[in-house]
């Protein structure tokens, strides 16, 4: 009878042990989640997750969880937008992703002018006589006040903010350029470089002659080199060599942005809207009859009829990366997405000439 009873439960121990594997695979999948889907998210989806429970609360708030979300969430969710000497707003690529407690930054110590913008972090300008610059997070409405630049930069600076995060660097570390008018030398630019990391300004030794006015707001980084449009031409900076380089560009319009990597550039023709790549910054000194050309055609988008309708349109493009396209035509602005080829409408917004767009990440980066 014993022996009966001991197969018994020999047979009945399978079924436990594949209900105890079963809820250990549950629990992997759990901390699969956790550990590697939540820091794709932008931070206004986890703000929302952290009421799960208490274990993703906990993880969410960790500040090693805010820098891994600062590395993995990279794409451009919103685009700020800032009127000249006015307040600013934030326009969400996706409504549910994207969002800020106060887009009027209004918990900076003094109304302020958004100069720029890098994977989640702005530079804002203050309305003071010193016309502070700031560096804040609007997501965690984190601060800080930067130290008084050496030069005069102008009433509207060309200033570009870069900040890459890094894998193996848990300090937030990022720098600032701005192209300002040579007081020394006319129709000259000469460069001023704010550096974290030393917490101080320093003005280049470069100066690059010939440079016609420089588009405040035109300016974008990309592998290291920040560019300007100017009339005429296209200023490039770059960081690593503290060297500039005039691009001579006679089509002087569109939009710059970075595409796969490379300095890129949006035209509107007719129905249309073209892709440039950048393909050699070197072809104005290349000899006579070279065909070498500066850009080459990416891709030539038209968008959606459907969504815009059938009438020619006078686009502008706000915004252009490797991912997306955000365009204004009559009242309303529209998103194009590269992957999906899909048009949508993201608001309508009619009185967006004079604003300057600048693209946001929705990320947890500490300062």
């Amino acid at each position: 009878m014993s022996v009966d009873f001991a197969i018994m439960d020999r047979g009945k121990r399978p079924g436990r042990s594949l209900t105890a594997r079963n809820n250990q695979i549950y629990m992997d999948l759990k901390d699969i989640v956790r550990e590697h889907a939540l820091p794709f998210l932008p931070a206004k989806s986890l703000f929302r997750f952290t009421t799960v429970c208490r274990d993703w609360r906990l993880q969410i708030s960790s500040p090693f969880f805010a820098h891994n979300q600062s590395l993995s969430c990279r794409s451009t969710s919103g685009l700020f937008l800032q009127t000249p000497g006015g307040s600013s707003s934030l326009l969400p690529i996706g409504a549910n992703f994207c969002g800020v407690p106060d887009p009027f930054l209004r918990f900076l110590p003094e109304p302020v002018d958004i100069r720029s913008s890098s994977n989640g972090l702005l530079c804002c300008q203050g309305h003071g006589v010193d016309k502070a610059y700031y560096i804040c997070n609007p997501v965690t409405q984190q601060w800080k006040k930067l130290p008084k630049s050496n030069a005069n930069h102008g009433s509207d600076p060309a200033v570009v903010l870069l900040f890459d995060p890094s894998l193996l660097n848990f300090v937030v570390e990022y720098k600032i350029i701005c192209a300002f008018p040579s007081t020394d030398f006319g129709e000259a630019t000469e460069f001023e470089i704010y550096s974290s990391k030393e917490g101080s300004w320093e003005i280049a030794g470069e100066i690059c002659f010939g440079a016609r006015r420089v588009i405040p707001k035109s300016g974008v980084h990309v592998n290291g080199v920040v560019y300007w449009m100017t009339t005429g031409s296209i200023l490039a900076f770059d960081l690593t060599k503290e060297r500039s380089q005039l691009l001579q560009d006679y089509v002087a319009r569109g939009i710059l942005g970075a595409f796969s990597g490379k300095l890129c550039k949006a035209n509107v023709s007719g129905n249309s809207i073209i892709v440039y790549i950048l393909a050699n910054a070197h072809s104005n000194t290349m000899q006579m009859g070279s065909n070498t050309r500066m850009w080459s055609e990416k891709q030539r988008i038209v968008l959606d009829s459907k969504i815009v309708g059938d009438v020619a349109r006078d686009y502008s493009v706000l915004h252009v990366d490797g991912d997306l396209m955000v365009v204004h035509s009559g009242e309303r602005v529209y998103s194009y997405d590269f992957k999906s080829r899909a048009t949508k409408v993201l608001s309508n917004v009619s009185d967006i000439y004079n604003m300057r767009c600048l693209p946001y990440v929705n990320n947890l980066v500490s300062l």
